[in-house]
């Protein structure tokens, strides 16, 4: 998903300009954005979650030279899918598979 498809359905769903459209998108994403930071988490019921996980400092091997090299602790955001979304997910897989054997 892109911000420009983001922008898209905000405006073929309301009667809003797409100059309107497209800074509504632009807020949304920094609202989540702005909430993930604050709370280490963001939810969106029926889809899913966004949460932060801290990655601890650890030991890597540089694949080039094969050297060991510290990593330093940092954090990363994983997603969680909703029961109904991981639901959703797998009919929309089973109708591809049904219609890719057909053809």
């Amino acid at each position: 998903m892109s911000k420009k498809f983001l922008t898209e359905v905000i405006a073929g769903s309301t009667d809003l300009s797409g100059v309107a459209a497209t800074k509504l998108a632009g807020d949304i994403i920094e609202a989540i954005k702005t909430e993930i930071v604050q709370s280490g988490r963001f939810t969106i019921p029926d889809f899913g979650a966004f949460i932060v996980r801290e990655t601890p400092k650890r030991t890597g091997l540089n694949p080039k030279t094969g050297e060991k090299v510290q990593i330093k602790a940092g954090a990363t955001v994983r997603f969680k899918a909703s029961p109904s979304l991981k639901t959703a997910a797998l009919g929309g897989v089973k109708k591809a598979k049904r219609k890719a054997a057909k053809g």
